[in-house]
């Protein structure tokens, strides 16, 4: 007997997209880099692994090493975000991510990562992936994911109040940076679920946005 199938759907007049996990998979590239850093440093490759994803580097490491020194998290990152822009192999879209952001041509959307600018455009281009004309990268704020700040810079860089965008994520960390930027959240793979997103998917596949008059239906499939 197949299982159930419901559908969701979110009005909303904008979408911000988070990039790793959600449009791009880059799993195998942050496991490599992060578990090496963790060797480096003593730590459990496994317990690095749960604070990581939707953080910028430096803040990932704040947690993980308390006692550091802040200056020295932020020299570490920035080797870190080197070495993950050289290092590119394994990077593919996530299903239905070519699809999703080619039915967003006429729908405001912006790129809200916690990747630096050059990361972000090479992963989305390993990807083949196109870039949204609007983005907000790690350069653009002063707090990580799960603060709130890129989610609410992307709403006012669409010009949009918090409450008509609807946020695409995958991690903890970016979960509970759109609730507290007043969003609602569609939580996409496997990570998501643990977090309550409002709706989760496993993939893009399950995600339909269709132009309604001055906004759109998001259509999720579950």
């Amino acid at each position: 007997m197949p299982a159930a199938v419901s559908t969701t759907v979110l009005t909303a007049r904008g979408l911000l997209l988070d990039m790793d996990g959600t449009l791009v998979n880059s799993d195998a590239v942050v496991e490599r880099v992060w578990r090496r850093w963790a060797d480096r440093h003593g730590l459990d490759g496994d317990d690095v692994m749960k604070v990581v994803h939707g953080r910028q580097g430096y803040a990932s490491m704040a947690v993980l090493l308390p006692h550091r020194p802040m200056e020295q998290n932020l020299a570490d990152n920035a080797r870190m975000l080197a070495e993950e822009t050289a290092d590119l192999d394994g990077v593919v879209p996530v299903p239905g991510a070519p699809a999703f952001l080619a039915s967003l041509r006429d729908v405001p959307h912006a790129l809200v990562t916690s990747a630096d600018a050059p990361l972000s455009t090479a992963r989305m281009a390993a990807a083949g992936l196109a870039l949204p004309e609007i983005r907000v990268t790690a350069e653009s704020v002063g707090a990580s994911k799960p603060d709130p700040e890129g989610f609410l810079k992307g709403a006012a860089e669409l010009g949009m109040a918090p409450a008509d965008c609807v946020v695409f994520e995958d991690s903890g960390a970016g979960i509970a940076a759109g609730r507290a930027a007043g969003m609602r959240v569609v939580g996409v793979g496997p990570r998501a679920a643990a977090h309550r997103p409002d709706v989760v998917v496993g993939d893009l596949t399950a995600v339909r946005v269709e132009v309604a008059g001055d906004g759109v239906r998001i259509h999720v499939t579950v």
